[in-house]
């Protein structure tokens, strides 16, 4: 008996795979197809599949062509596959021709033809190309743009900022202006990233024009402005989302899930820290006008794990800031402590302070470390009272985590069904603690 062995994404699976299905399965007498994972796409720098490997490798087996369909996990299991299976010929299309030559030494390795004209890429694009408009001053702008490019269906249809070194960095783009209404008409969807001032009136704006809207956290500076803007999203039938990257990234959905298994038992406490240098605000009259505080600009990410470990219900809540402006608006350093009812997190976030930025989720079993910087992390560790027992873990992290973010939102335009990563409620409960006036002063 002959076996030929074949891998691929199969994402929304076309004639063009079947073809090449079918000209595998005819080197031999068994074909097995390996379906590369979720996980393993985006090492590779796959992160828009429209599908999950579940769907693709349903689609696969119910063809009827393989005969038998296996997952493909991480780089240099075809070596492990083809000992494994015993097989003779491995089989993959001629677009990765000497890519594989190195397993001549193994089995043989054919090269097939494709079918010329069909591309998943291409099927995804058409089927959902989004004209996304940028908008705000921050330098984040210019990751969000530059890390659109790894999107299939997404393309950046102008920017809106009142930064001209920004603007001038992105003189092909076809639409740069400082006047929201242009964008917006120009755009089906907008991305946000202007002074938290201006986020409640520029996202309603856009809402109210039936355009689509990612925000950077804080969406809103008040409870209130952020359940508006929800009921208005669904009054329209249009996608809102939150952005808070770190959400995306990987390691960190990953250290979410172990704990929430039970890897180091109950959590009872989260300590997390997120601060930097700010610029020479001196000669700038403005700066404090014109620029996040701590409280927007960090707040969001540390109390991202708070709110997904813990939950939104907390008994209490104390802020401790210490401020740079007379109006009290510009928080230089901030401290938030949560009690709840069997937990409690300490919070440190600053724009003119340093300090190590770290992630520190203590469980009755265990704790997890991840080092600085904790909200862009590739590694994490569980420690254990019995340092054998300690375990880490490695994650790619690409974009820090900003494509799988525009991924997520241009997915949820198409489908209507925005990602769970980041519930409304905890949109909200952000929302209440970045803005909140309650505040002890240092």
């Amino acid at each position: 008996m002959i076996k030929v062995i074949t891998y691929g994404t199969f994402d929304v699976l076309h004639f063009g795979h079947i073809r090449l299905l079918e000209r595998a399965k005819a080197l031999g007498d068994k074909l097995i197809v390996g379906v590369t994972s979720d996980d393993y796409d985006r090492t590779r720098g796959k992160i828009n599949n429209q599908q999950t490997v579940s769907e693709r490798v349903e689609a696969v087996r119910a063809l009827g062509i393989a005969d038998e369909v296996i997952i493909e996990e991480y780089d240099g299991q075809k070596i492990d596959d083809i000992r494994k299976y015993g097989v003779d010929i491995f089989a993959v299309g001629s677009d990765w021709e000497g890519k594989f030559d190195y397993l001549n030494s193994i089995c043989k390795v054919v090269y097939l033809p494709r079918t010329t004209g069909v591309s998943s890429t291409d099927i995804r694009s058409e089927n959902r190309m989004i004209k996304l408009g940028v908008v705000g001053e921050v330098p984040l702008l210019r990751k969000f743009i530059n890390e659109s490019k790894f999107v299939n269906g997404c393309k950046i249809s102008g920017l809106c900022s009142q930064n001209k070194e920004i603007a001038e960095e992105y003189p092909d783009l076809d639409l740069i202006t400082d006047d929201f209404d242009k964008i917006t008409e120009a755009s089906d969807a907008l991305y946000i990233a202007s002074h938290p001032k201006l986020h409640y009136e520029q996202i309603k704006k856009a809402l109210q024009k039936g355009k689509h809207v990612i925000c950077e956290s804080p969406m809103a500076l008040s409870v209130e402005e952020c359940e508006e803007l929800f009921a208005l999203a669904d009054e329209k039938g249009l996608v809102l989302m939150d952005a808070v990257k770190t959400a995306y990234s990987t390691a960190y959905a990953r250290m979410l899930l172990l704990i929430e298994s039970g890897a180091i038992g109950d959590v009872v406490s989260v300590d997390a820290t997120c601060t930097s240098l700010r610029g020479n605000d001196k000669a700038d009259p403005d700066f404090y006008k014109k620029n996040w505080n701590s409280s927007c600009d960090w707040g969001p990410i540390v109390l991202l794990p708070v709110f997904q470990l813990l939950g939104t219900k907390y008994k209490d809540v104390r802020i401790t800031s210490s401020f740079a402006d007379e109006e009290k608006e510009y928080d230089s350093f901030s401290k938030i402590d949560f009690v709840y009812d069997k937990a409690v997190a300490t919070l440190k976030v600053g724009k003119g302070v340093k300090s190590e930025g770290e992630l520190i989720v203590s469980g009755t079993k265990g704790y997890v470390y991840v080092p600085a910087p904790w909200w862009k992390t590739d590694y994490f560790e569980i420690r254990y009272e019995n340092p054998a027992d300690n375990k880490r873990y490695f994650y790619q992290l690409s974009g820090e985590g900003i494509r799988y973010e525009i991924v997520a939102f241009i997915k949820a335009i198409g489908s209507g069904r925005v990602t769970d990563m980041l519930p409304r409620e905890i949109t909200s409960a952000i929302c209440s603690v970045v803005s909140s006036k309650r505040r002890i002063e240092i």
